[in-house]
């Protein structure tokens, strides 16, 4: 008997997928989540007894990647199986270095994650060593960029990184100087050195940079 654990926050694809489960004589849900909190609270009550979580990527208060450890530290022999609607390489990647032993894209019929998770049970391997290798690669390439990154961040000085974290309110360069209480040339020299520290074109695009690596977190 493969006992699961179901995390999806849309009970539309959850309940369907835990009702055909439910009639497979080799299946059976412990438990369902609609989110981390969720997943959280029953891997306290079922960890140790788990034998997959399904997990959907794209939850409420964050990614299933950040869950995929915590399962495997619950219970290390649970393998995990991404459900996801998202197609972009980087979420493949990112699924496969945390630690899931295969993903499926949610268009998925019911009867192909059945046969999945049967497969995995069975030995098999659900990723192809290709998509392995090239999931390596960009996970290895955007670990550069991110260094990259750093290190152009750490040329700010904390005055303009704290005009970025106001740029991220929404101000204009003079709500910005009134609220720095500088005067607008400064602002515009601040605007003139971040650019050129980040290495981008524009007050906008130095701004996603920012919210992209965390300096500003925009509510």
């Amino acid at each position: 008997m493969i006992k699961t654990l179901l995390v999806d926050d849309h009970p539309s694809f959850r309940d369907p997928l835990a009702f055909m489960f439910e009639r497979e004589p080799d299946l059976k849900v412990l438990a369902q989540a609609g989110s981390l909190s969720e997943a959280r609270e029953a891997l306290q009550n079922v960890g140790p007894s788990v034998d997959l979580v399904l997990i959907d990527l794209d939850l409420p208060d964050g990614s299933g990647t950040q869950l995929i450890g915590e399962i495997q530290s619950a219970n290390p022999d649970a393998l995990v199986l991404v459900l996801t609607a998202f197609s972009e390489q980087r979420w493949l990647a990112r699924a496969i270095e945390a630690g899931a032993a295969g993903v499926l894209h949610k268009s998925s019929r019911v009867g192909e994650v059945i046969s999945a998770v049967r497969r995995l049970f069975a030995g098999e391997q659900l990723v192809s060593p290709s998509e392995v290798v090239d999931a390596t690669r960009f996970m290895d390439g955007e670990r550069r960029e991110e260094r990259e990154a750093r290190q152009l961040l750490e040329k700010l000085t904390p005055r303009e990184k704290e005009v970025l974290r106001v740029l991220g309110e929404g101000l204009s360069d003079r709500e910005l100087a009134c609220s720095l209480h500088v005067n607008l040339d400064t602002v515009q020299t601040h605007m003139g050195n971040i650019r050129n520290k980040l290495e981008v074109a524009s007050r906008l695009q130095a701004l996603v940079f920012a919210v992209r690596h965390g300096i500003v977190k925009i509510e």
